[in-house]
């Protein structure tokens, strides 16, 4: 039962620090509060903003520096990939797997993206379009769809398989589907979107 409430507590703090970084808009290299600043700010022991540090410093969202504090540091999906890669991918079933889950993300931010997209940004996605099979341009076009959409989550799950499905082969699409995607999102279409995939 202790277990249970000592988890429910861990969660809670990891939620209020995440808050807090969302809430002061914290860009990577901002300093945090410390430890004994957080227990105070969000009332819980020390020992709970301890894990919560942990495990965000683990997961590569913030880092700690000896005698200067806790800073946010940008997000590097391909943080573990190298250590993963080659259990990962010798596997054909994960192998697949991964490309169907990176084609999932990119097909679901295109969804959301439709009709919230200003006349600028859309202006700015079709100088992006990519000439060719060019897994570089894919990468720059939907990483600015998820930035500008403001689903940071899932740019990360995004950016962590690309991390792996890189090392096989890019999903990348033909010229004409790019044109199609592009008309879709103008058109405000879901219908032709999804007729893409």
């Amino acid at each position: 039962m202790t277990h249970t409430l000592d988890e429910k507590v861990y969660e809670g703090v990891l939620e209020q620090i995440k808050a807090y970084i969302e809430d002061k808009k914290l860009e990577p290299g901002d300093k945090l509060p410390s430890e004994r600043m957080f227990s105070e700010l969000l009332q819980v022991g020390r020992s709970s903003i301890r894990e919560a540090l942990r495990a965000l410093e683990l997961l590569g969202l913030i880092e700690t520096r000896r005698g200067e504090g806790t800073f946010m540091r940008a997000y590097r999906p391909y943080h573990m990939v190298g250590l993963l890669s080659k259990f990962l991918l010798n596997n054909t079933r994960t192998r697949e797997e991964l490309l169907a889950a990176k084609q999932m993300l990119e097909k679901e931010i295109l969804i959301l993206s439709i009709g919230q997209l200003s006349s600028e940004q859309l202006a700015k996605l079709q100088l992006m379009l990519p000439e060719a099979c060019n897994s570089e341009d894919h990468l720059k076009l939907f990483t600015y769809l998820f930035e500008e959409s403001h689903h940071p989550l899932l740019l990360s799950m995004w950016q962590f398989i690309c991390g792996f499905t890189h090392t096989v082969h890019d999903i990348t699409y033909s010229d004409d589907w790019y044109r199609r995607m592009y008309q879709a999102m103008i058109k405000q279409s879901k219908e032709q979107m999804y007729s893409l995939f």
